[in-house]
């Protein structure tokens, strides 16, 4: 029943707060169209490093002028929902021109798992660029069958570490068990080496790298204005998350969730296990977040401090808001397509990656 009025009181937030076509604050421009692509990331000089599933990536400028594939991405295992996946800059990019990607590689027996890498960004030619001196350094453990729930989004924090999303792969369990790094939030040093402060570093192994444990399939990573860090996750059938990520905490999946099991059984709200870390706020219906951003520009400075996550099935953009840490939907953009990634431009636009392959510019009405 309490989820039954949840979703019910889900729909009128949704209705009240939806935005349409007239009322967005926002014009949008298509700069550019992939095939199938993930994640974006942007260079110092304002071009974009835009990734595409089939395990292309390019940069392309503010224009839509898009480089021919960069050279040197290894070779990905394509289909469902893996491939090549996030793109982003080491903190001192300038110097060391490190970026960090995140794909899904094949393993024996029909398994496969994320994996993340890091190589340097070169330039051969007036126009060829190059991943050059490509180093492994992370793998979901262990691999398991299955083209799901792979997460692997990206987020350096202030202080230089390398936070990873690595979801459940649709395993359930796995979320709980410390002996596994599925279903976790992974810290790493820049070189894929385990910080000694993390907090379970003292039992080695996989285990020693884990920051958070108990989240299914994490599409969103970042850090807000305060250097805190959040992540969004989809739930499993509703139950859709956005979570404060604080060390050492178990966010309890798949124990309790909002949501329920897609073939009807119950999992215990949150409310019911107090010993696991609650969400901020969550989707009764669902919406299927991926991408997460905080928004520090100056285009639209009415939405300073606020979250934005992209919805795929809600084919919308989320607008969150904060009172410390307590987060709520206030505005919700129907944006027509399912919304693959969100990042903030230089200037302070906000840039869209739709799944279905547009990469979009929105900029505040004249």
């Amino acid at each position: 029943m309490r989820k039954i009025c949840l979703f019910l009181g889900s729909l009128l937030i949704i209705m009240s707060g939806y935005a349409s076509a007239d009322a967005k604050p926002f014009t949008r421009s298509t700069i550019a169209n992939f095939e199938s692509p993930w994640a974006m990331t942007f260079l110092p000089d304002g071009q974009l490093l835009v990734s595409e599933k089939k395990g292309r990536l390019y940069r392309v400028t503010q224009t839509g002028q898009k480089s021919e594939p960069i050279k040197g991405v290894p070779k990905v295992d394509f289909g469902g929902q893996g491939g090549l996946g996030d793109v982003v800059l080491h903190p001192l990019f300038a110097e060391n021109q490190l970026v960090y990607i995140s794909y899904v590689e094949k393993g024996k027996s029909n398994t496969r798992g994320a994996v993340v890498a890091r190589a340097k960004l070169v330039t051969q030619g007036p126009t060829q660029l190059e991943l050059a001196e490509l180093q492994v350094i992370w793998r979901q453990w262990p691999k398991v069958s299955g083209r799901g729930h792979y997460g692997h989004r990206l987020a350096f924090s202030s202080d230089g570490h390398l936070f990873i999303s690595s979801g459940d792969r649709q395993k359930f369990d796995p979320a709980q068990d410390m002996q596994k790094n599925l279903g976790k939030i992974i810290r790493l040093n820049d070189d894929g080496s385990i910080p000694t402060d993390n907090p379970f570093a003292d039992q080695g192994g996989v285990t020693a790298q884990i920051w958070s444990l108990g989240h299914r399939n994490p599409l969103g990573l970042a850090f807000d204005s305060q250097g805190r860090l959040w992540n969004q996750e989809m739930g499993p059938r509703h139950g859709d998350e956005l979570n404060l990520v604080i060390k050492g905490k178990d966010y309890g999946y798949p124990t309790v969730s909002n949501g329920d099991h897609y073939d009807g059984r119950k999992i215990p709200d949150h409310v019911t296990r107090p010993e696991f870390e609650a969400p901020k706020a969550y989707w009764v219906p669902a919406i299927s977040p991926a991408g997460l951003i905080f928004y520090s520009g100056s285009l639209f400075p009415e939405w300073n401090g606020n979250a934005f996550l992209g919805g795929l099935s809600s084919q919308a953009l989320v607008r969150v808001a904060f009172e410390g840490t307590a987060a709520r939907e206030i505005e919700r953009y129907d944006m027509g397509a399912r919304i693959r990634e969100i990042e903030q431009g230089p200037a302070g636009a906000l840039w869209i990656l739709e799944d279905s392959g547009r990469l979009l510019k929105l900029e505040p009405k004249t």
